[in-house]
């Protein structure tokens, strides 16, 4: 062997030796970085900061149940606790608000840190904490010092992620809670790029195919107190659908700017799917389901509550158990990373709930500028823009600035869309700092129908429907949250969904205050004895006010109130199985459609052919091993393509994705249903044809199996929930060599079913209130506890949410002490 060939291989050597012993090193500190950092949860720790001791019993699930001498030392000890599991979490959610991800992260982030700051949250977040009562603020920092207290004792062994990213986390503040809550909120409120999307899709299409892409509400819907429609019943005169009257005052960009509007606005939705499911995938908006029943509906005649809230899903997951005492409060539920006290659950007394009710609470302005400095109102007059200048640093890259111009609307974001030539100004409700208020203690502490709609009053965002139930067994619904009324209080007009120009409409549609409170919809013991809403419209016939003109879908709304009317002995267990249910209605109605299409269309292949008997005997359950529920949402998806680019034009390719409505499956019933002649393509000579074409171009896009009856469900839905760190790298995967996530697992259901769920989006907590015997109540989330990979409660929970199974939800002293399995006590 040559000489220069033996010193090449001697160095290949001794680099693959070098490389293995580096890798081996990576895993070993990795593995002790995790192994040390898992929290002390047996035994005391002297914790400066506190008043007196502190109680911290764990449950198999590592579910904390805190005991507090005051209040104070509450809020200290859950920032402590949930510090000790969610620490690295916490400062990613604080991070994600504020634009800062770049510093850590590097480049790659810096257009998701621009629209951020964009956006204006972090000047928000300081805007609420400075206007706060002291009675909130108070508690804030309770929690943020008792943050910083875990921070301070981990400073040798913080949790693996900071170690592998080289960062130490900054104090905990009281503005960093707020901006974990303005994660919740932006997620729950994003509403601007559709009505960007809207205005692109309505420079394309004529008036009278746009109201029927943008229904306001369904014939379908059932508001909260309305009794139970009869669906059974002939129907002579089914209601019209009603429209946005503002939808044929739309602004037709030349064709040029068109495309790359459009091009900008899906890259902007892309941008935005970080970290919030309203952009994450067609019909995968943030929404939940909640009801209460009455004891009339009950085995024990006391009420019972459930809430299954839908929103991406992370890992660790966005929800962290907590039950807290102290004098004058005993809480349980989950609680956000970040912030103190309970967001959805139960205390002695009372229970609650939330879905989300998606009001319109942003508007796109078109403002008229010059110069960059001046902007011109509605009358005529001309004043300076605001200038705000934000660095933005830049982890091995060079830290930017941009300079964020405002308005009396708000900031202009028309930097998030490059190809725009317009000056967009962003006008939000957060903006005004009034409407961010945190009274959840009001809230955990109230113990009446009146109490808890007083501490509702104060919750101004994000807009929700809140049911309710209490242990005198009434039963109760309120919509919370400040809505704008545009116009004038005595005479409100409706909203815009597209951009407003702020020299011609401003006087229509400008903000003349908030919905009030108490003219928000709401039902207290209804005859029924049922509440029930899944984001779908609860506004009344008549209602004088406009909440928003894009509901979500009435098809899990629908199906609740089905399975509930006219039910009795209803139990825990009951419950937990209607949050599982996977029926679609919808689904099945579509694949009677489909079937038919293809049985009177000629030339139709062998495939498509067991398509359609695969599909006509299908029961509409949407499971795991169903070949027709994946026939159906194959067609479904082929079927928006070859409806829309013949009117936006197949050159445009991806841009028919811009249009994306919360009741869009609601409007895909009503086309294949009535077959309106105005959308046929012109290549398809009938109805028939074209949903047999959809049906074949979905079969192909989906790679189907040519037997279409081993091609089930779950081999195309799956779920799979991944750690963000190193669950996504694959060499960190590799270095880890752990489980760091799910896996992808099939999943049945889709967003037409109450399990509502697409791949990383679903439900994040299952929860049910039995007021007989509040220990019998059942709470699980998606994963775990734990953020920390190595310990127990890292992903324990997964099998249960996966399969439909839950966990009993002890509250009662003696329940408490019976299933605990670990006891920490906190010592001043």
């Amino acid at each position: 062997m040559p000489r220069a060939m033996k010193i090449t291989l001697r160095i290949a050597f001794v680099l693959c030796i070098l490389g293995a012993v580096c890798f081996y090193s990576a895993r070993i500190y990795i593995r002790h970085a995790m192994r040390v950092s898992l929290p002390q949860i047996d035994g005391s720790i002297h914790v400066a900061g506190l008043t007196a001791p502190v109680t911290v019993l764990r449950d198999a699930q590592g579910m904390p149940h805190i005991r507090a001498a005051s209040l104070d030392d509450l809020a200290f000890a859950q920032g402590y606790v949930t510090a000790q599991d969610r620490l690295w979490q916490m400062d990613m959610l604080r991070r994600h608000a504020a634009g800062e991800f770049a510093e850590i992260l590097g480049v790659g982030m810096l257009q998701h840190d621009e629209a951020q700051r964009l956006q204006q949250i972090r000047n928000t977040a300081d805007a609420v904490v400075a206007r706060m009562p002291p009675d909130e603020l108070r508690y804030l920092d309770d929690y943020s010092r008792g943050v910083n207290a875990l921070i301070a004792a981990s400073a040798t062994h913080l949790p693996a992620e900071f170690r592998v990213l080289h960062y130490t986390p900054r104090p905990w503040q009281p503005r960093d809670c707020v901006l974990v809550g303005l994660v919740m909120v932006q997620d729950l409120t994003t509403e601007f790029p559709i009505k960007l999307s809207r205005e692109q899709i309505a420079s394309k299409l004529p008036p009278e195919l746009l109201a029927d892409l943008y229904p306001v509400g369904s014939w379908r819907d059932h508001p909260p107190g309305r009794p139970v429609m009869d669906l059974t019943a002939p129907q002579v005169d089914i209601p019209d659908v009603p429209l946005d009257e503002t939808q044929t005052k739309l602004r037709k960009p030349e064709d040029e700017e068109n495309t790359q509007h459009g091009k900008d606005i899906l890259a902007l939705e892309k941008t935005l799917a970080l970290g919030t499911s309203n952009f994450a995938c067609d019909g995968c908006k943030a929404g939940s389901n909640e009801w209460a029943v009455s004891g009339d509906h009950t085995y024990s005649g006391k009420p019972l509550l459930s809430n299954d809230m839908h929103l991406a899903h992370t890992l660790p997951g966005i929800w962290y158990m907590a039950d807290l005492t102290a004098p004058g409060l005993h809480v349980t539920g989950v609680t956000l990373p970040g912030m103190p006290f309970v967001v959805v659950g139960h205390n002695d007394s009372i229970a609650w709930g939330f879905t989300n009710l998606g009001g319109d609470v942003q508007d796109i302005y078109i403002e008229h500028t010059r110069n960059q400095q001046e902007y011109q109102t509605a009358d005529g007059a001309w004043h300076a823009l605001a200038h705000h200048s934000e660095l933005i640093r830049v982890r091995g890259g060079k830290d930017i600035t941009i300079d964020v111009l405002s308005t009396n609307h708000g900031p202009i974001i028309t930097p998030m869309l490059p190809h725009e030539t317009r000056d967009l100004s962003l006008k939000w409700s957060i903006y005004d700092p009034g409407t961010v208020d945190l009274p959840f203690l009001a809230i955990n502490s109230a113990q009446n129908w009146t109490d808890f709609c007083a501490a509702m009053s104060r919750l101004g965002a994000p807009s929700q429907n809140a049911v309710y139930a209490d242990t005198a067994g009434h039963i109760g619904y309120h919509a919370i949250g400040r809505i704008p009324v545009r116009g004038s209080m005595d005479h409100p007009s409706g909203l815009s969904g597209t951009p407003i120009d702020d020299t011609k409409e401003a006087a229509s549609y400008e903000w003349a205050g908030y919905i009030p409170f108490d003219q928000l919809p709401q039902v207290f013991d209804p005859p029924s004895g049922i509440l029930a809403t899944a984001n779908s419209r609860v506004t009344p016939d008549g209602y004088p006010f406009s909440i928003t003109l894009n509901w979500e879908a009435p098809y899990r709304n629908e199906r609740i109130w089905k399975k509930l009317d006219d039910t009795h002995g209803l139990k825990p267990a009951d419950m937990l199985a209607l949050e599982t249910d996977l029926h679609s209605d919808v689904d099945q109605e579509l694949a009677q459609r489909f079937a038919y299409a293809i049985d009177h269309t000629t030339n139709a292949s062998p495939q498509l052919r067991q398509a359609a008997d695969l599909m006509r005997s299908w029961n509409g359950d949407v499971t795991i091993n169903s070949p027709a529920a994946n026939i159906v949402s194959a067609a479904k998806d082929a079927l928006w393509p070859l409806l829309l680019q013949p009117h936006l034009g197949k050159d445009r390719g991806d841009e028919w994705q811009l249009y994306k409505w919360g009741e869009m499956s609601f409007v895909q019933e009503e086309l294949v249903v009535h077959q309106p002649a105005r959308w046929l393509p012109a290549q398809y000579a009938t109805w028939n044809d074209l949903l047999s074409a959809a049906v074949a171009a979905g079969l192909r896009s989906a790679h189907a199996r040519t037997d279409l009856s081993r091609w089930p469900y779950g081999l195309t839905h799956r779920v799979d929930i991944e750690h963000p760190l190193f669950g996504t790298s694959p060499i960190l995967r590799d270095i880890v060599h752990l489980p760091v996530g799910t896996g992808p697992e099939p999943q049945g259901g889709d967003t037409t079913t109450i399990k509502q769920v697409k791949l990383t989006v679903g439900p994040s907590e299952r929860f049910t209130t039995d007021f007989a015997d509040l220990d019998n109540s059942t709470l699980n989330i998606v994963n775990g506890e734990s953020g920390n990979v190595l310990s127990p409660w890292f992903h324990d929970q997964f099998e249960a949410w996966y399969h439909g199974t839950t966990y009993p939800l002890p509250f009662s002293a003696g329940a408490v002490d019976k299933a605990a399995t670990h006891t920490l006590t906190l010592l001043p």
